[in-house]
C-alpha cells in the first residue's frame, strides 16, 4: 500500500490515505481524479524509507529538504536529520524521571518521580 498525505497552503499536512501500490506513480493524479480528493498529495513512507519521517496530521512538509518535519512540542526543541523533533539538550541517562521544561530551557526531575522515591 502506498501512503499519500494532504498539505494545505502553509505546507502543514491535514490527512494521510492509503492507496494502491499500483496507482503510487501517479498518486497526486489518481487522488485528485478518481477519489475527489483535491489538494496537494506528497506521497510518505510508513517504513521510513524517504521524506524522513512517515507523516502524521500537524507535521510540516519542507521542500527544500524533501522531508516530513514532526511538530515541535516546545520552541527550543530542533528537527534531526529525519524531521524527527529532538531537545536540544540530551535526556539525562541517570535513573531519575525527568520531563521538559522550556522556562529554563533543560531537563528537571519529575515532581511524581520525587514523590514516589521520597526525595
Amino acid at each position: 500500500m502506498a501512503h499519500f498525505a494532504q498539505i494545505d497552503n502553509n505546507n502543514i499536512v491535514t490527512q494521510v490515505i492509503v492507496i494502491d501500490n499500483s496507482v503510487e506513480n501517479n498518486g497526486q493524479e489518481f487522488i485528485n481524479n478518481n477519489l475527489g480528493l483535491d489538494g496537494t498529495w506528497i506521497q510518505t513512507s510508513f517504513n521510513r524509507n524517504f521524506r524522513g519521517k512517515f507523516a502524521t496530521i500537524g507535521d510540516t512538509y519542507d521542500s527544500s529538504k524533501d522531508l516530513f518535519l514532526e511538530k515541535l512540542p516546545y520552541p527550543s526543541w530542533l528537527h534531526n536529520e529525519d524531521g524527527n523533533a529532538v531537545p536540544p539538550i540530551p535526556n539525562p541517562n541517570d535513573g531519575k524521571g525527568y520531563i521538559w521544561d522550556e522556562s529554563v530551557v533543560n531537563w528537571v526531575v519529575s515532581p511524581s518521580w520525587l514523590a514516589i522515591h521520597g526525595k
